[in-house]
């Protein structure tokens, strides 16, 4: 996985990355398990075994992005404190953007199993919690590779580029 160099460097002394024993995350910000089930099913996409679901804590703090990736599976986004969490989808060339967290928004996002999805904070810090069915698995998780993909969305979202 390639590092993305327009994301701050990690600070390991926020008060909230030690609270809660985060480490460095691949897509940028701070993550940690929190659950990992330990019942077994198959995953409807390459029939590899997974656990039933599994839950992460995240965070990102200000000027930190996760970065354009995607899971094989269903995940679920719930705001916990903070700052809104602006989120992004894109499916096929359809890019849309919803905001969690705060006065007027959801706490809740969906990000269907294939869609890549990157995020941002809105303020000095979003905490966040991610549930994914059948359970995550770097395995199953990838960043955009495909030259024209990156090449349409810094052509046509340039303001996104910073997500790649």
């Amino acid at each position: 996985m390639a590092k993305n160099n327009n994301v701050p460097e990690v600070d390991m002394t926020h008060p909230l990355v030690k609270k809660y024993n985060l480490a460095p995350h691949p897509e940028g910000g701070y993550y940690r398990q929190v659950f990992r089930s330990e019942h077994e099913t198959k995953s409807f996409v390459h029939n590899a075994s997974r656990p039933a679901l599994t839950h992460i804590y995240f965070l990102l703090l200000k000027g930190q992005v996760s970065r354009f990736h995607r899971v094989l599976h269903d995940e679920v986004w719930n705001h916990y404190e903070g700052a809104p969490l602006q989120l992004f989808q894109l499916q096929q060339q359809q890019l849309w953007e919803r905001r969690i967290g705060g006065q007027g928004n959801e706490y809740v996002e969906v990000v269907n199993a294939g869609n890549f999805q990157a995020a941002t904070t809105m303020g000095d810090y979003s905490l966040v919690g991610c549930s994914v069915a059948p359970g995550f698995d770097f395995e199953d998780f990838s960043f955009i590779e495909e030259p024209s993909m990156q090449e349409w969305i810094k052509v046509a979202h340039p303001d996104l580029t910073r997500f790649l």
